[in-house]
């Protein structure tokens, strides 16, 4: 079938909504840094922090998402986040902003993601199928690439100009039109599959469901050690490069908004490959030679060079990554049962977002004990091992097909 209208709202939403997050990408490490003069450590504790209590609380979000209606809990988690962000506003102003509150902050917004993030994936399987999935998560991985490219080089600007708010507030009124944008789409939901009611067991189905499957299994195991070693890199790149090489805001926005074109190129690729060589045959291909970028970063030389060293480094990672994304987010929703979606996809981002969280604040240690340089380095070394999470690959379907076998008998 044709993607149609609602899809397109749906995907509006989405691109709001990102172009915001990226237009303000790296905001509280910045106003960390510049406003509240944090540490490295101060730094990685902000974004770790903020990803392990947001992991928390949305704990029980996944089994709540499962069985309501995707659109409502789509547009309350716009609305949350938008509150959340816009809190900050009057702190700054009256100079009351302290490093609790952007924590604080930062963990309902990281709640609020998951919570979203769990209900879009099976919001997006009811109104796409087959090729055409493929076609709307590449649809969705060339936004995102897109609004990282323009964001940060025009966020670095505006913070320039109009201060450190300003990114936040425009992040803050994206997700308000995103809300509007969804509140336009059509097409009634079904009622869920059964009534919404709590029960202990569902809080770690999503976990369960995840390794019964040995594929997904694997690549979830593989996603969190990789997706979590490059963002915990994250703050200790910043501090490197706004603070022990100088560079001015507007560079720094510029070193990770041009290597992000690279992502329409992966997101393309991933459309052209995957009829020729199928999902499975590229998932442990692409999950490899992205893991081969982040050790250079350790490498990093002062002045225009370093610019350039960086925005080459990024470029290589991206195009791995956007082509590994795109494949992994549809092979991901086929081989998942209509009524788990939610929870599986909840359990992947708490486990994301706590892997995340968790490392970044190891690698704040990490930087302090052996330098910005040194960490990075490590980061990169530990990155190149991960395929290993991957040995077994061809042999896995098997498994995964026995137990469905059992899980079919059984029921």
């Amino acid at each position: 079938m044709a993607l149609g209208k609602d899809f397109h709202r749906l995907w509006l939403a989405y691109a709001v909504s990102i172009a915001g997050t990226y237009f303000a990408l790296d905001a509280f490490s910045i106003i960390a840094v510049r406003v509240l003069h944090s540490s490295a450590a101060q730094v990685s504790l902000l974004a770790g922090a903020g990803l392990a209590a947001g992991s928390l609380a949305a704990l029980p979000l996944g089994p709540w998402v499962e069985f309501r209606r995707k659109r409502p809990v789509l547009i309350a988690m716009d609305l949350v986040r938008f509150a959340a962000l816009l809190t900050l506003l009057p702190a700054y102003l009256l100079d009351l902003l302290t490093f609790a509150q952007l924590v604080a902050v930062s963990v309902l917004v990281a709640a609020a993601n998951i919570a979203f993030t769990s209900a879009s994936g099976a919001y997006l399987k009811s109104l796409a199928a087959g090729p055409d999935l493929l076609t709307a998560n590449g649809r969705f991985e060339t936004t995102l690439w897109t609004a990282t490219a323009l964001g940060p080089p025009a966020g670095g600007a505006a913070i320039g100009f109009f201060g450190p708010l300003a990114t936040v507030l425009l992040d803050a009124f994206s997700y308000l039109l995103s809300a509007f944008s969804l509140s336009t789409i059509r097409i009634r939901e079904p009622k869920p599959a059964r009534p919404a009611a709590f029960r202990a067991a569902d809080l770690v189905e999503g976990w369960r469901y995840l390794f019964r499957h040995a594929r997904l299994r694997m690549l979830f195991l593989n996603s969190c050690l990789v997706n979590g070693l490059i963002m915990a890199t994250s703050p200790v790149l910043a501090v490197l490069l706004l603070g022990e090489l100088g560079l001015p805001t507007w560079q720094y926005g510029l070193a990770f908004g041009v290597p992000c074109l690279g992502g329409l190129v992966g997101s393309r690729l991933a459309r052209q490959l995957v009829p020729r060589y199928g999902r499975v045959r590229l998932l442990p291909i692409l999950a490899t030679v992205r893991t081969c970028w982040v050790v250079l970063l350790a490498f990093v030389p002062p002045g225009i060079g370093g610019l350039f060293w960086v925005m080459a480094v990024e470029f290589g990672l991206i195009i791995c990554a956007a082509a590994y994304n795109t494949v992994l987010a549809t092979y991901r929703l086929e081989e998942t049962e209509d009524g788990y979606v939610s929870r599986m996809l909840s359990a992947w981002r708490i486990s994301s977002s706590a892997s995340t969280a968790g490392l970044t604040l190891l690698w704040g240690l990490v930087a302090t004990w052996l330098g910005t340089r040194g960490a990075l380095g490590l980061a990169g070394a530990l990155m190149l091992a991960t395929p290993l999470l991957l040995l077994g690959w061809n042999r896995a379907q098997n498994e995964t097909r026995a137990v469905e076998s059992v899980r079919s008998t059984d029921s």
